[in-house]
């Protein structure tokens, strides 16, 4: 039987009806002091946690006032909007409109991308009633004609502290634009920061507020701990926590995309099935992790926090935080998956050195501390390294800390208290100073005699081409010029003619006629291409000149 405060809101039989099918018992605080200004068609900004009935706040007084007031739509005509951020939500709060208008027959669509358009351009092409969509999808679809916003008398915008926080600003900005101006508005929300609660004031008029107890957000049927451990060692004592306290099932939040897929697959190491929901994920994949989720083949679920939005999943026994959020009502948000409809469950969070701002910041709006689990196994364990091949490392050696060893110099007295380098010890096998004999005495040259460097040539040896002199007695030590007729050995490379130098004569490669011969001798004999001046010309080729033929010797 319906609780008489059901019909105290102001419901409509076909809604009592379906409330009664859904196994409704009463109205949660945010559906009372919702539903009676929302059927009164006042805006309306409402901020409660997430497990309060949100969707049922705001579909029950839609669905109502569009069943009482029938009209004909026109094609690609929509009466009434609602935007939420992910697909999954969008599905959820399509699935909620059926549930709640079963008894109105009131036309409904819920598009998102991640699928083709074609079936979406075909539900909204006589018109619907009721539009669930996401943000991008729906700008694509009115770009395309494919529906016109011209008519809509209720816009929601659920999860509006998300869609204003994590991008979606833009987006919608431009719905509003394309909405009349005579219409209702209303924001629904988990949380709502104090900066997102001013620009979401902007979008309405003269709304009515419904905040259900935003400062005392810690849900008292949850059993809340925490473990420190560093960064490196939380996929091991998630794996560990999960076999240890018997997880029946369990969200696990990250705070990336490739985080999540990391703590997957940490989880498929240690044997463990887990899905992964994220941004990146393709619609058909997130569709049957969801299923394989509800149905109980999946016990874990990981997934960031846009991608969570939304997920209904009854029977949730652990929530793990394995990256603590950045905003502090995220955290209540996440916690909230468990523990629904007077149920108990269990919130786990890890901090590491660099999570512990982060973790002052959820204790502080908590109001309290969250119990330490201080004796574990992975207490102050650093972990092993986890990247995956070919990701980048920092560090040299691949060192797991990423961090190089300091080099540590040997203890050394100050400068001043150092002796002076005439009092030092000589070095091994060296006398000292001043008992070293004279250089010249030594044998070695007095550093006046020593020739300069550019003496020496361009390479800075004697002969100026990283010869020692001593090697070339034909040529005189030190210089960098010709050397005299007189002083070349004889052979059959003749002299430069022109009187010219080394230097001049540079890049000219003279050889005698005789030995030219000689060389094209050979070179002829083993390709067979010589004549002789007492041989037969050869016959033209094909340019029809005569090869030249070759000098005798």
């Amino acid at each position: 039987m319906i609780d008489p405060s059901f019909e105290m809101l102001g419901l409509s039989p076909d809604c009592l009806k379906a409330l009664l099918h859904e196994g409704y018992a009463k109205p949660t605080p945010i559906q009372q002091q919702s539903i009676p200004s929302l059927l009164e068609g006042r805006d309306l900004l409402g901020c409660a946690q997430t497990g309060t009935g949100k969707t049922a706040a705001f579909a029950l007084p839609i669905i109502q006032r569009l069943s009482a007031d029938h009209r004909k739509l026109q094609p690609r005509q929509v009466r009434s909007l609602v935007v939420a951020p992910t697909r999954e939500l969008a599905a959820q709060i399509d699935a909620s409109f059926a549930a709640y208008g079963r008894h109105s027959g009131l036309s409904r669509a819920c598009v998102y991308g991640g699928v083709g358009k074609v079936p979406q351009v075909r539900a909204l092409s006589r018109g619907v009633d009721v539009l669930v969509a996401t943000p991008g999808r729906l700008l694509d679809l009115h770009h395309d004609g494919a529906l016109s916003l011209a008519a809509v008398e209720i816009v929601v915008f659920d999860e509006a502290d998300r869609m204003l926080d994590m991008g979606f600003i833009h987006d919608v900005r431009k719905i509003i634009a394309l909405l009349p101006k005579q219409r209702q508005t209303l924001l629904f929300s988990a949380t709502m920061p104090t900066e997102i609660e001013g620009l979401a004031t902007g979008l309405l008029n003269k709304p009515v507020r419904v905040s259900i107890e935003p400062d005392k957000p810690a849900v008292e049927s949850i059993a809340q701990t925490l473990y420190y451990v560093e960064k490196g060692a939380k996929r091991e004592l998630l794996a560990h926590l999960v076999e240890e306290l018997n997880v029946f099932r369990a969200i696990v939040f990250s705070r990336t995309k490739h985080g999540a897929d990391r703590i997957a697959r940490g989880l498929h190491a240690a044997g463990i099935q887990a899905g992964v929901i994220h941004a990146n994920k393709g619609q058909g994949n997130r569709t049957r992790t969801m299923e394989a989720f509800r149905g109980g083949e999946t016990r874990i679920l990981v997934a960031t926090d846009i991608a969570a939005r939304g997920i209904d999943v009854d029977d949730i026994s652990h929530v793990f935080n394995f990256d603590l959020p950045t905003e502090p009502e995220t955290y209540v948000h996440r916690i909230g998956r468990t523990a629904r409809a007077g149920a108990s469950g269990a919130a786990i969070s890890f901090c590491d050195t660099e999570e512990k701002k982060l973790l002052r910041q959820v204790e502080h709006l908590l109001g309290r501390g969250i119990p330490v689990v201080r004796e574990h196994r992975y207490a102050g364990v650093q972990g092993e390294d986890h990247r995956e091949p070919g990701e980048q490392r920092f560090g040299r050696g691949g060192r797991p800390d990423g961090v190089r060893p300091p080099v540590r110099r040997e203890d050394r007295a100050p400068r001043a208290d150092r002796p002076a380098r005439t009092d030092r010890a000589p070095r091994a096998g060296q006398a000292p100073s001043q008992d070293r004999s004279p250089r010249s005495e030594r044998g070695e040259r007095p550093t006046s005699e020593r020739p300069s460097d550019a003496q020496r040539g361009n390479r800075g040896s004697p002969d100026g081409h990283g010869r020692p002199a001593a090697g070339r007695p034909d040529r005189p030590a030190g210089g960098s010029g010709p050397r005299p007729a007189s002083d070349r050995p004889s052979g059959d490379r003749p002299a430069r003619g022109g009187g010219q130098g080394r230097s001049a004569g540079r890049g000219q490669h003279l050889v005698n006629p005789q030995s030219l011969s000689a060389i094209q001798k050979a070179v002829a004999a083993a390709t067979g291409s010589y004549r002789s001046a007492s041989s037969k010309p050869r016959s033209p080729g094909r340019s029809g000149a005569p090869d030249k033929e070759l000098p005798e010797d």
